[in-house]
C-alpha cells in the first residue's frame, strides 16, 4: 500500500512538473495565468512568480490584473523578497484604490519595509524608509484593523533608531573623545527625553566630564571639575539609587577632592 501512495504521489508531482515546464514554455499567457494561479493557490510561490513574470506586463489594464497583481505581491512577500513586495505592493494600492484588498496591501507594502530594516548597529535608512511609510499608511487609514500592528511596528523602528543614536554617542566615550562624547550624549538626552536610555546615557556623560576633567590642563581643570560635578548631580536627580552609584561615588570624590585644590 505504502509503495502505491509512493507511486501516486511521483506521479502527481511529474505531472506537475511537466505542467509548469510547458506553462513556462507556452506562449499562450492565459494558460500561464491559469498555472501560476493554481501554484499560487499551492503555495508554491517561487515558481507562481516565474510566470507571473511572464505575463504581468501583457495583463495591466485586463479584468484579471487585480488578481494577477495581488498574487504577484504576496508571492514576493511570501518568499520574503521585500523589497519587490514592497514595490508590487504598493503599485496594486495605487492601481486598483476601489480593491477590497487595498488596505491590507497598503499595509503589507509598508511592511515589507519594515522587514528590511537591520540592525540597530547597521545603516539605519531602510529603518526610516520604513517609518514613514508605516506612518504614511496609519495617516492614510487611520481605523484600518491593521492599525495596531502599524503602530507597534513604528514603535520597534523608532526604538531602534534611538537605540543607534544612543550607541553612536556612548561609541565617542569608547575612544575617548570626551568632548565629542559630551556633546553627543546632551543630544541624545534632549532629543529622546522619555528613552530608557536616560540613565546610561546620564552616567556616560558623567564619565565623560570627569575623564576630560581628571585628565586636563591646569587652566581647564577647574571648569571642567565643575561640570562633571553637575553631570553627576543630573544623574543623581534623575534615580538615586543607580545601578552605577558606586562608581559614580568613587568618581565624585576623586572630583571633589581636586576641586579642593582650586578653593586654597
Amino acid at each position: 500500500m505504502k509503495k502505491i501512495v509512493s507511486l501516486l504521489l511521483f506521479v502527481i508531482l511529474f505531472s506537475s512538473c511537466s505542467e509548469y515546464q510547458k506553462a513556462l514554455k507556452n506562449e499562450d499567457v492565459a494558460i500561464k495565468f491559469e498555472m501560476g494561479t493554481k501554484l499560487y493557490d499551492a503555495g508554491d510561490y517561487t515558481k507562481a512568480i516565474r510566470l507571473f513574470e511572464q505575463i504581468a506586463p501583457a495583463y495591466r489594464g485586463k479584468p484579471q490584473a487585480e488578481k494577477l497583481f495581488y498574487m504577484f505581491a504576496q508571492s514576493y512577500y511570501k518568499t520574503k523578497q521585500y523589497y519587490l513586495a514592497g514595490y508590487q505592493f504598493e503599485s496594486f494600492a495605487s492601481g486598483y484604490p476601489k480593491s477590497e484588498k487595498v488596505q491590507e496591501a497598503a499595509y503589507l507594502g509598508a511592511k515589507s519595509y519594515s522587514m528590511l530594516s537591520p540592525v540597530y548597529s547597521l545603516d539605519q535608512t531602510d529603518t526610516f524608509k520604513a517609518i514613514d511609510k508605516l506612518q504614511a499608511f496609519i495617516d492614510t487609514y487611520p481605523n484600518s484593523d491593521y492599525l495596531s500592528e502599524a503602530n507597534e511596528a513604528v514603535k520597534a523602528l523608532s526604538e531602534k533608531i534611538e537605540k543607534k543614536v544612543y550607541e553612536n554617542a556612548r561609541g565617542y566615550n569608547t575612544i575617548s573623545d570626551y568632548k565629542s562624547a559630551l556633546v553627543a550624549l546632551d543630544n541624545f538626552i534632549a532629543d529622546y527625553p522619555g528613552t530608557p536610555l536616560k540613565e546610561e546615557a546620564l552616567f556616560y556623560k558623567f564619565d565623560s566630564a570627569y575623564q576630560l576633567a581628571i585628565n586636563s590642563v591646569p587652566a581647564k581643570m577647574e571648569e571642567r571639575l565643575n561640570v562633571a560635578l553637575t553631570a553627576h548631580s543630573n544623574l543623581m536627580k534623575f534615580k538615586t539609587d543607580t545601578k552605577y552609584k558606586e562608581k559614580a561615588s568613587a568618581m565624585l570624590a576623586r572630583v571633589e577632592k581636586d576641586l579642593q585644590n582650586f578653593t586654597k
